[in-house]
């Protein structure tokens, strides 16, 4: 989305701005997306709202050039740590970006990833929190994973190591996949674990044909891991293609009034089962800045929280990702 001088001129009023947000995920790179780095989070910060601080959360930016392939996930969280000094300076505004670090490790080294975790500790300075291993595997939209990683022993023992460790564990999966995070949650129930981007519900392909399906199964599955009391959801990350919205494919910022009825069926669900103290808002940029403005974004989970209560929108915008990232 490239927004016109129209779109900036007719700018929608920031709603709530002393609200306090932490933004529990987005990104850093340079490349080969559009470069997105510390000077453009700063102008999408700079939209209004009350950033208090944020999260970055692994993308494979700035891995090591050489070293042991699992230790190249190490320069991406020194990149991140690097960002959050400068922010922690006071130099770039009250927001302290990279508060959080959510880094890359693969659990499939079993035992021996307890190696890589300490090395990302005294990389991150004090904000590393966890880590997220991609897992999304589906022929339709994008194969980030191979299949059924989660179910093998190597991946269980690692698992069980990064839990013992006390580190947060980012679930990113496409819907079809979550009785697989169910079957591990049920061998590790007290890990702290949170699922991307509302489960990854897919609406392309054969998924297209019946929805009605789709939803189902997708509430079928969130109603079970709904049980596990440390299990949380992001919501957010509405903006990717395979949600099949369609405001990825607008030159205008889509208005938030529009954004809100779009999501709502999406993450209303997730609120209703798992409470606002399991749920945070995400703003997964700048993925979803194809989709929508950073302000606009921020205004339509505003209008879907509108009927909460104080202490549940503390919940939604802060809190819950206070407590998961321990900020």
């Amino acid at each position: 989305m490239t927004l016109t001088m129209q779109d900036a001129a007719t700018a929608e009023a920031v709603l709530e701005p002393d609200l306090p947000i932490i933004d529990p995920h987005h990104h850093l790179w340079d490349g080969p997306q559009p470069r997105y780095l510390f000077d453009d989070l700063l102008a999408d910060l700079d939209s209004g709202h009350a950033v208090e601080a944020t999260v970055f959360v692994n993308c494979w930016a700035m891995l090591k050039a050489d070293g042991p392939e699992e230790m190249r996930p190490i320069g991406e969280v020194e990149f991140a740590n690097g960002i959050a000094a400068m922010s922690a300076s006071g130099k770039y505004g009250p927001t302290k970006v990279c508060a959080g670090i959510v880094g890359d490790a693969d659990l499939r080294l079993g035992a021996a990833v307890e190696r890589v975790l300490e090395r990302q500790e005294r990389a991150g300075g004090g904000r590393f929190r966890g880590i997220r291993h991609i897992l999304a595997h589906d022929p339709q939209v994008k194969l980030l994973s191979p299949p059924g990683v989660m179910a093998t022993a190597g991946f269980r023992e690692g698992f069980a190591r990064l839990q013992a460790l006390g580190y947060t564990f980012d679930a990113w999966m496409y819907h079809p996949q979550l009785p697989e995070l169910v079957d591990l949650m049920e061998a590790f129930p007290e890990a702290k674990v949170v699922l991307n981007h509302v489960g990854g519900r897919i609406n392309v392909g054969t998924y297209a044909q019946d929805q009605d399906a789709v939803r189902a199964a997708w509430l079928r599955d969130l109603t079970t891991l709904s049980r596990y009391p440390n299990l949380h959801v992001k919501l957010g990350g509405l903006g990717m293609p395979f949600y099949r919205l369609g405001f990825d494919r607008t030159t205008r910022d889509a208005p938030s009034a529009e954004l809100a009825e779009a999501w709502r069926p999406l993450l209303e669900p997730c609120i209703e089962l798992f409470g606002t103290r399991r749920c945070m808002f995400e703003s997964n940029f700048p993925v979803d800045k194809d989709s929508c403005s950073y302000r606009n974004l921020w205004n339509a989970f505003k209008r879907i929280a509108g009927s909460s209560s104080a202490t549940e929108k503390s919940d939604l915008f802060s809190e819950t990702a206070r407590r998961f990232y321990r900020l």
